[in-house]
């Protein structure tokens, strides 16, 4: 059996010679190009229509705002969205309209969803993620969305780099408007309310509640403008689909109009005053309506 240990055994490294060490193939170096192919893309609309609209239809019963504001929206664009549970992908993939979602790629924290070949291989198949580093805005991260928009795909990008820790917002990090400038693609600003109490973080297993997504017209960067005000731009925008969402069209842009629009980040205070601000959770018993604290 000779034969059989030396065919199976890698070469050893002669003396002298420095051993190569092989470039990681996980993480954000995880090579997604095979993902956007026309078959993979065939099997992942036979996903969202076979599991992701039943399933999120089922727990969610989602209510779609502004989809009309798409309907002439060719392409590529980038989805810029609030992030508080991994509902929210399965959501938008099950309401963005066909025409875009079908080429669509979505930025996934790498250290997550990219640990291993296996896990990377799931990710990009079912979701058309491509691995992004969510504590820097690294060079192969910014490469990896810029490839993925070259190829005509639009991208979904979540700008506060990772799930709500407690139900507010976090502020939005330049990315995404750093990636819509320098492809030259708009940026739809996306609202997403609900999907945090379907699959609250730190869970395994989805609750039926009600969600709703709200699309905004696309925006550009203007000229002069650079990513980290073009990112404050897309943030108060997605504060305003907040507030269409809750009292309609008409009073948000009444309240935009005043400059009375909340930010969805809350108030600068301890745990239990925002938890307090917050309001109850959906589904318990009504109660009077909370106001916050004067300071």
């Amino acid at each position: 059996m000779g034969w059989l240990r030396f065919i199976t055994t890698p070469p050893s490294t002669p003396k002298g010679v420095e051993k190569p060490v092989p470039e990681p193939t996980v993480g954000v170096q995880y090579d997604t190009k095979w993902a956007r192919s026309r078959p993979a893309k065939v099997a992942r609309e036979i996903g969202v229509w076979g599991f992701m609209k039943p399933a999120i239809q089922i727990y969610g019963s989602p209510r779609v705002i502004g989809s009309d504001r798409l309907h002439d929206v060719e392409g590529p664009v980038v989805f810029a969205a609030n992030h508080h549970s991994h509902a929210d992908t399965s959501l938008l993939l099950a309401t963005i309209p066909s025409h875009l979602r079908r080429n669509l790629a979505v930025a996934a924290g790498a250290d997550y969803f990219f640990p291993n070949r296996v896990a990377g291989a799931l990710s990009a198949l079912f979701i058309g993620a491509i691995p992004i580093e969510r504590q820097k805005l690294s060079k192969l991260s910014i490469e990896n969305a810029i490839e993925a928009i070259d190829g005509c795909n639009s991208l979904l990008i979540y700008p506060e780099g990772g799930r709500s820790p407690d139900g507010w917002s976090r502020e939005h990090r330049p990315g995404a408007a750093f990636v819509a400038k320098k492809t030259g693609v708009p940026v739809v600003p996306t609202y997403i309310d609900g999907t945090g109490s379907i699959l609250p973080k730190g869970t395994n297993w989805p609750s039926r509640s009600r969600c709703a997504v709200v699309f905004g017209a696309p925006m550009r960067s203007g000229d002069d403008e650079d990513a980290r005000t073009f990112a404050k731009r897309i943030e108060t925008r997605v504060s305003e689909l907040a507030e269409e969402f809750s009292s309609g069209w008409w009073e948000s842009r009444k309240k935009a109009h005043a400059g009375e629009i909340s930010e969805l980040t809350g108030p600068e205070a301890g745990a239990w005053r925002r938890r307090w601000a917050l309001g109850p959770k959906p589904g318990s018993k009504p109660t009077q309506k909370r106001s916050w604290p004067p300071s």
